[in-house]
């Protein structure tokens, strides 16, 4: 295996938060394991820097913000998974690793929420950008229409006000023209004899009813009885003309095949036509008669209203010739009045022109607010419009808002985006808790069982440490060493004592223990030259006494630089330097 590719094995067990120095003692399949945990570690990392740089990017253009804080976020997932990969543990109880597992996907479920949020964003930009922009036409819109309901307000009341300056200037120009010495109107009156007064028509129309009451009675009788006559004549006239068309048709042999004056010609002439030309005759000499009576008597009622008329045109031209002299009189009184008070009506239109013309100033002067109001309107309307256009709505809680309006719309891009979100989100937290899974599910390794025997004997250790600091402190505080405590410098002297004095013993049996062990084997060595050849074995004697005596002399060296503190003081200084 060359060195890139130990090397990017390495970084995977980094990922995977396993040792490698305890992987390299596991066999090639269980390193393979941990180099795909590793890798899976990496997948969300990468995704977590994507989702962080363009969240980030909705908010700033800077790189140099960007790609640190972005690194810094991706950094931050990764030490996550591989702190909830490196302290699982295989090999505890069912409900601890239960316990475990649940709180380490929620932990994924939130870093995946994290990152498919805004991937999501990111996949669905062009759609949300539009729902944004759709917003802000939206919120333009609501600005201008609120700004055309203001500005109809105001101008209402500008067109009021117009409406009142022009009365008020038209009130001011009345006062050039103004008429203070009225024209009596009387002398062009028409002459109150031609006509008369409502009091002498009501008298006059009440004399002429009285006295041609008797002449329209007769008039009316008249009308009655030749109504009467009428309708006998029409009906007399009707079968005349009747009879005449069947006597002319019997006549002409028509009906009997006679021509000329047959038989029921003759009767037709004898028995109906000679007495309805008699009747018809005296009818319409009546009528006649009648005519001539109602002639005259509307002759004489003529000639009695014209003669109550002039009786009663002679009393009107008597009253009018008084009420012309009393007009005359009181006119030349109303001169006489606007003479005196001529004065007094000039100083009277001055005073009304006064106001007139401060009114008319104090109207400008609002129209003058009012118009300034509508241009701040316009001007307030526009730059909010310009703000909301310059407002970029990029940031992650605009999408987002967005995003949420795109699900809630019921469309089918709203549907598959929701469905794309869960998607994304459901891939992300898979992605990050696969390795949980696979090491919830599956059988602990080899690695697994390297990693808890090790944790078993450091806690064991602890606890063996633990149960003797209790047990020496105990002994302590029952024993009569106690009060040695309460002088730390005697306290720290005892100690050493006591640790000198232990480290004593056990360097004494130490050397004890070698030099039986040494001499075990010299004896045995002894035995073996007894037996062999003298030759051999006299000089093999001699290097075996040489190297027991340098044996017992370094012994001997040891044990006194030991004993001797200022020796050992001394050669430890001399190491230093």
């Amino acid at each position: 295996m060359n060195a890139s590719t130990s090397k990017a094995k390495h970084l995977f067990f980094w990922l995977s938060g396993a040792g490698a120095d305890t992987l390299e003692e596991c066999p090639n399949w269980e390193q393979r394991k941990y180099v795909a945990f590793g890798a899976t570690v990496l997948v969300p990392t990468i995704f977590a820097f994507i989702a962080c740089a363009y969240a980030l990017s909705t908010l700033t253009d800077n790189w140099s913000i960007i790609l640190p804080v972005s690194a810094v976020w991706s950094f931050i997932i990764l030490t996550i998974d591989r702190a909830l990969l490196a302290t699982y543990r295989s090999y505890q109880s069912f409900f601890r690793k239960m316990g475990q597992f649940f709180l380490r996907i929620l932990v994924a479920i939130l870093m995946g929420l994290t990152i498919s949020h805004p991937l999501t964003l990111l996949l669905f930009n062009d759609s949300v950008t539009s729902v944004i922009e759709e917003e802000r036409e939206t919120e333009i819109a609501g600005v201008r229409d609120t700004a055309i309901v203001d500005k109809k307000v105001v101008e209402d009341k500008i067109a009021a006000l117009e409406t009142d300056i022009a009365d008020q200037r038209q009130k001011f120009e009345d006062t050039f023209r103004a008429e203070f010495l009225v024209e009596d109107t009387s002398v062009a009156d028409p002459d109150p004899s031609a006509e008369l007064d409502p009091d002498l028509k009501q008298q006059h129309d009440e004399r002429v009813a009285n006295d041609t009451a008797g002449f329209r009675q007769k008039v009316a009788d008249i009308d009655d009885e030749t109504a009467k006559l009428t309708a006998s004549y029409t009906t007399v006239q009707t079968d005349l003309d009747h009879w005449q068309t069947e006597f002319e048709r019997e006549v002409n042999g028509q009906r009997s095949g006679i021509i000329g004056l047959g038989p029921r010609a003759r009767s037709i002439r004898d028995d109906q036509l000679a007495w309805r030309r008699e009747e018809a005759k005296r009818l319409g000499e009546l009528l006649a008669t009648m005519t001539n009576q109602k002639t005259d008597l509307q002759t004489q009622i003529k000639s009695t209203e014209d003669a109550i008329l002039e009786e009663f045109l002679v009393i009107a031209a008597d009253r009018a010739e008084r009420q012309k002299a009393e007009r005359e009189r009181v006119a030349v009184l109303k001169q006489q009045v606007q003479a005196q008070q001529a004065g007094q009506f000039v100083e009277q239109q001055n005073t009304i022109r006064s106001t007139i013309a401060a009114q008319i100033d104090t109207r400008l002067a609002e129209m003058e607010r009012l118009q300034g109001e509508l241009a701040s309107i316009g001007t307030q309307e526009q730059e909010r419009i310009d703000a909301i256009k310059a407002e970029p709505r990029r940031d992650i809680i605009h999408q987002t808002l967005a995003l949420h309006g795109m699900f809630g719309n019921g469309e089918e891009g709203g549907k598959f985006a929701l469905i794309a979100y869960l998607v994304l989100g459901c891939l992300f937290m898979l992605v990050d808790t696969i390795p949980l899974v696979v090491k919830f599910f599956c059988k602990a390794g080899p690695y697994d069982t390297l990693v808890d025997c090790e944790e078993v004997r450091y806690d064991r250790e602890r606890k063996a440490f633990l149960e003797s600091y209790h047990k020496y402190m105990d002994e302590l505080a029952g024993g009569k060493l106690l009060h040695l405590t309460q002088n730390k410098p005697l306290e720290r002297a005892f100690v050493e004592g006591i640790d000198q004095s232990k480290s004593a013993n056990a360097f004494l049996e130490h050397l004890m223990d070698l030099e039986s062990s040494f001499q075990g084997r010299v004896d045995q060595e002894q035995e073996r030259l007894a037996s062999a050849d003298a030759s051999k074995s006299s000089r093999s004697a001699e290097m075996l006494e040489e190297f027991s005596d340098t044996f017992y002399s370094n012994m001997r060296t040891q044990m006194e630089s030991f004993f001797d503190r200022d020796a050992v003081k001394a050669a430890a200084a001399s190491r230093s330097s």
